[in-house]
């Protein structure tokens, strides 16, 4: 029986998760059973349930405004003059921007909400991945104001140019780096 004990001990570790993942998956199909069950017999509560899972997401998605993607936002600015709001910090609106967005930082918002109500033209919200500036619509309250889809992020990924990018060359413009050879 000893003997038995030195063989598996080694091998422990990996049966034992061989163990727990058999076990995962055979609760995980059982599981999955008693699910597709539980909709057959219930098709009621299911419908409920699926409805107000539309509902919310439907609900969600108005209050924090629509979406407009990054070529949407150009045709925008050019057809009807629309507005950029840049809500990131001072710092990083400044490391680079959207060409004729001005920056107005999202702890600022609230000192600043009827001079943004007071545009008549369409407001576009830009943050840095298009999450906060939800947060944001929802302050404002007015009809016309869009979250560019990904924020900063997004326009960058969809190879578009940001004004004002400082170059990390620049920075270190004149400054060597330090060598690790003596």
């Amino acid at each position: 029986m000893d003997g038995l004990i030195g063989i598996i001990a080694p091998c422990s570790i990996s049966l034992g998760w061989l163990l727990g993942l058999t076990e995962h998956l055979f609760f995980w199909r059982y599981g999955l059973d008693r699910a597709l069950e539980f909709v057959g017999n219930h098709p009621f509560l299911f419908g409920i349930l699926a409805v107000l899972a539309v509902l919310f997401f439907t609900i969600e998605n108005k209050r924090s405004g629509r979406k407009i993607s990054p070529n949407t936002l150009g045709m925008m600015v050019n057809s009807q003059n629309a507005q950029l709001i840049d809500i990131r910090a001072k710092k990083k609106f400044e490391t680079g921007y959207i060409q004729g967005s001005r920056n107005i930082p999202f702890t600022d918002l609230k000192d600043r909400l009827e001079e943004i109500r007071a545009i008549e033209q369409p407001v576009i919200i830009i943050c840095d991945m298009g999450v906060q500036a939800g947060a944001a619509i929802q302050m404002i309250g007015k009809a016309e104001v869009y979250r560019l889809e990904g924020g900063v992020g997004g326009w960058q990924g969809a190879g578009m140019p940001l004004v004002g990018v400082k170059n990390a060359k620049s920075k270190n413009k004149g400054k060597t780096k330090p060598s690790l050879s003596k």
